[in-house]
């Protein structure tokens, strides 16, 4: 059975994204942080995500030469929508998008990547979201990856269908923000797993609880000579 990860980046107060969406405080990291997401995607035997992230990654990746683009395109794809089908027509360019073309990484080379067409193929999962995961869990493999946004990913941990949580957790304080752990009702033990400092100042808890699940906390500090390029895509939502 194929385990479920969720990966996305954090605050160390607890958000995904300020209130309107803002991510700008994401692109602060090291070259160990970048590699271990590198190495999470590459892992993948699966790409899960809800449908506003699934819209704004279809309209990038496929013409993406950046090194997250091969596994985003060749790795399947699905989709939790309740849009049916329609969910695959990427209609324009979004938000995130315009941002990556302002921060000049977008990496974009005009013509489709190999892979491309696999969001067009992309399983679309409208039914109920813990069938849908079950049925995508029982097969043998590798990890299941699922990349938000946040209301997708409240939906995973309220129903306590996440394995895994893979947070790249940045030392930034935003106050208010979008949340991922707001609709979980009764309290969940955890424990420390596992703990590694990075270079500069930054460093890793591993955090599970005590039946079955591990979270790995990874601390992203700023570092001027360090460029995130196409990993604003990931997680993001």
């Amino acid at each position: 059975m194929r385990e479920l990860i969720l990966t996305m980046h954090m605050s160390l107060d607890g958000f995904v994204s300020g209130p309107e969406g803002e991510v700008e405080w994401i692109f602060d990291g090291d070259q160990e942080a970048f590699a271990w997401k590198l190495q999470t995607v590459r892992n993948a035997s699966l790409h899960i995500m809800g449908s506003r992230t699934f819209q704004d990654m279809a309209a990038f990746w496929p013409t993406s030469t950046g090194v997250f683009a091969p596994p985003m395109n060749q790795i399947p794809k699905a989709v939790f929508s309740s849009q049916g089908p329609a969910v695959l027509k990427v209609a324009g360019a979004a938000t995130g998008i315009e941002d990556a073309n302002v921060s000049g990484a977008s990496g974009q080379s005009g013509r489709l990547q190999p892979g491309a067409e696999s969001w067009g193929d992309a399983y679309v999962a409208s039914g109920d979201l813990a069938d849908e995961i079950a049925r995508l869990k029982i097969r043998d493999g590798k990890p299941i990856i699922a990349h938000g946004g946040a209301a997708f990913a409240r939906s995973l941990i309220a129903e306590e269908l996440v394995d895994q949580f893979a947070l790249l957790v940045h030392p930034v304080v935003l106050g208010r923000g979008l949340p991922i752990f707001s609709d979980v009702v009764l309290p969940r033990r955890l424990e420390l797993v596992s703990s590694k400092a990075f270079p500069g100042d930054r460093w890793r808890r591993s955090i599970g609880p005590r039946d079955r699940t591990s979270v790995c906390l990874r601390w992203a500090g700023t570092d001027p000579d360090f460029v995130l390029r196409d990993l604003q895509f990931l997680s993001r939502w």
